[in-house]
């Protein structure tokens, strides 16, 4: 049986937009998210008791005899505790409370959060439990480490963040030497951020780099690393459970962890915190020689089983094969039929003559496009501050309309008072007139996705013509396809288009934003995942709305497979 950990939250963060509160919750009447809150402690009090009900009748909880043997509670709170007074950690008492009065037979964890009340867990979230974890807050609690990041979130703009996979069995081992007892992978297994779950500025795929990356292949030489880091801790499992612990000094950066049962079994980690040199050290009259940032570990105080330097592994190499090519015109159909990332602003307003004037708008949202009597005038596009479009414009005599279109690329998903963060225009000038004052019309999405036109019941509500070859901005897209044969991952290849989204079969595959390069002049992002369980043999359908001039007929759909390399 597999055991697990329950993360019920209800936050999560998990780079999902508001952590993985639902959106409909900020339109509580005076909800605090987070906090010593009435409204915010009813929904969530609600939430908790119907997941721990629902294990309860499954018979899920290890003290029921099923495979979950912690839950969690609220999720790295102490960052941004103190920004509620005191109401924050009352909030804390509060949500432990609840926890433990569901009475699930299991103890209850809160990660990054050293105050945790007794009984709940304080755990560690990082990249090196190992050296910064300051430890259990109670000599009754176990060490343990419920996120130890194998890589780190990417957004647009971004290279993918990349460890080793001798820095992360360095750390593993090192947990565990200093009495860890429980090591959890943030994230073993990569994943899809589909639909428009993923967070402000996150790209669609996620922690890609993990050791079963987004399509479940191996990524070697990670995978294999950490199987024979695993295997070798296990061999020192009896003395590991019910030994006695001591450390002992080989050296000015060199310790011995060493743990010895009654029966006489002992283990040892021979730890070398050199980042520079190797070292050869003495241990119970043998002599070692330990590679710098290396941990050696021996299941009987004698042989080194596993060191974490030390890469056996093979490299492999992920590589794509052109499976279907979409650059016949007469394949696709477009719509300009203008989807919520989006929202109008519309305003009109009064001029005495025709004249040229310049339009400044200021936006703390992701993108913004202008639009002027109905002629485009030009988008900007910013992060995580307030950004400007500023792009010269013709006035007529007489009434004149400003339209503006506000996109955001996913919503926060981390901070203090999330319920108050929103985004949009923040002001508009033409010359030295403010428009803030005036009445402004608003309206979400655009009708493309009000009408559902990526689904088989809703592309019929729109008029489709045969593609021209022109490339306009906020245009649909879409055509048909088969499915490869073979049983490899596929995936879309977007790099001949700009900014939008794209379905499969009616099913969001997820944000795309391809011309946002990194600071090496690539895309963070190419390839989007489409699971075969998307699929259908024939006629499967692909829609798509471009923001910006991309052009479908570079679309390909490519099959993903792994190809082993020389070793490390």
């Amino acid at each position: 049986m597999a055991l697990s950990t329950l993360r019920i939250g209800p936050f999560i963060e998990s780079e999902w937009t508001y952590g993985g509160l639902p959106f409909w919750l900020h339109d509580v009447p005076g909800i605090v998210f987070r906090s010593d809150n009435g409204p915010f402690k009813f929904h969530m009090q609600k939430w908790v008791r119907k997941v721990v009900n629902m294990m309860k009748s499954e018979k899920l909880y290890a003290s029921q005899g099923g495979p979950i043997i912690l839950s969690q509670i609220e999720n790295e709170y102490q960052r941004i505790e103190s920004a509620f007074n005191g109401k924050g950690s009352r909030y804390v008492q509060w949500a432990a409370g609840l926890a433990v009065g569901l009475q699930t037979g299991v103890p209850w964890i809160m990660c990054s959060q050293q105050d945790a009340p007794d009984p709940v867990i304080n755990t560690c979230n990082g990249f090196e439990c190992g050296v910064k974890f300051e430890g259990p807050n109670s000599p009754n609690k176990p060490s343990l480490w419920t996120e130890n990041w194998t890589s780190f979130v990417q957004r647009y703009g971004e290279e993918p963040f990349i460890r080793s996979a001798a820095e992360i069995a360095f750390h593993v081992a090192l947990f565990i030497a200093k009495n860890g007892t429980y090591v959890n992978y943030y994230m073993y297994h990569g994943g899809t951020n589909f639909g428009r779950t993923a967070a402000a500025n996150v790209i669609t795929s996620y922690y890609d780099q993990a050791p079963l990356d987004e399509y479940g292949l191996i990524r070697q030489p990670l995978w294999g690393h950490l199987k024979e880091l695993h295997a070798a801790i296990k061999l020192c499992k009896v003395p590991l459970l019910a030994g006695s612990y001591e450390t002992s000094s080989l050296g000015h950066l060199q310790t011995a962890y060493v743990f010895k049962g009654k029966s006489g079994k002992c283990a040892a980690f021979l730890v070398n915190n050199d980042n520079t040199s190797n070292a050869r050290v003495r241990f119970q009259n043998i002599s070692f020689e330990l590679p710098s940032m290396s941990i050696s570990i021996l299941p009987d105080c004698k042989n080194v089983a596993f060191n974490t330097a030390k890469v056996s592994t093979h490299y492999n190499t992920r590589s794509r094969t052109v499976k279907c090519k979409f650059d016949s015109m007469e394949r696709w159909e477009d719509t300009t039929k203008d989807t919520s990332d989006y929202l109008w602003y519309t305003v009109s307003f009064q001029h005495e003559s025709d004249a040229e004037a310049e339009l400044s708008v200021v936006s703390n949202a992701h993108v913004v496009h202008a639009f002027v009597n109905g002629a485009y005038k030009g988008y900007a596009h910013g992060g995580k501050h307030n950004f400007a479009l500023e792009n010269p414009i013709e006035l007529k005599n007489g009434t004149n309309h400003i339209a503006l279109l506000s996109v955001m690329v996913g919503f926060p998903d981390s901070g203090a008072y999330l319920e108050r963060k929103t985004a949009g225009i923040r002001s508009v000038r033409i010359q030295n007139r403010y428009l803030n004052n005036y009445q402004w019309g608003y309206q979400i999405g655009l009708l493309g996705e009000n009408l559902s036109i990526f689904t088989d019941k809703g592309r019929n509500k729109v008029e489709w013509s045969r593609f021209q070859g022109r490339h306009n901005r906020l245009t649909w897209y879409k055509t048909v396809f088969d499915v490869p044969g073979g049983h490899d991952p596929l995936a879309l290849n977007l790099g001949s288009m700009g900014k939008g989204e794209v379905w499969v079969n009616g099913q969001s595959i997820g944000r795309y934003w391809v011309s946002i390069h990194t600071p090496q002049q690539r895309p963070s992002q190419t390839w989007y995942n489409i699971p075969r369980s998307f699929l259908k043999p024939e006629g499967n359908q692909l829609v798509l709305v471009e923001d910006e001039y991309g052009d479908p007929l570079g679309i390909k759909l490519d099959s993903v497979s792994i190809t082993k390399d020389a070793k490390y």
